[in-house]
């Protein structure tokens, strides 16, 4: 199964175990946005609270670009808050594992 496939698997079926468990020990997310980054841990604290909140939506996404080194994706979100997000992302995959997420995101009106 392509990591694509497999993420959008473990959040339809809002499996945070299995969402976990494609990322690799050392990972570490780089919002573009705001400059910060956050490793697995703080990774899986804002996960879960998206999966479980009833207001966020995945409104749209789409595989740009996969191999076995990079996945690119493309998403339009609605937050908890109301706000929506087109938001790219660039998930750099090592020995078949999410090692590194990086993702720039445009507010919508």
């Amino acid at each position: 199964m392509s990591m694509f496939k497999a993420l959008q698997k473990a959040e339809a079926e809002k499996d945070i175990e299995a969402l976990m468990s494609l990322y690799h020990e050392d990972f570490e997310f780089v919002r573009h946005q705001t400059g910060t980054t956050m490793n697995k841990t703080e990774l899986r604290v804002i996960l879960l609270g998206m999966m479980t909140h009833p207001s966020f939506e995945e409104l749209m996404q789409r595989c740009i670009y996969e191999n076995d080194d990079i996945l690119v994706t493309h998403a339009v979100m609605r937050f908890q808050d109301g706000t929506r997000e087109s938001v790219l992302g660039a998930k750099m995959i090592e020995n078949g594992l999410i090692i590194r997420s990086e993702t720039g995101a445009t507010p919508m009106k």
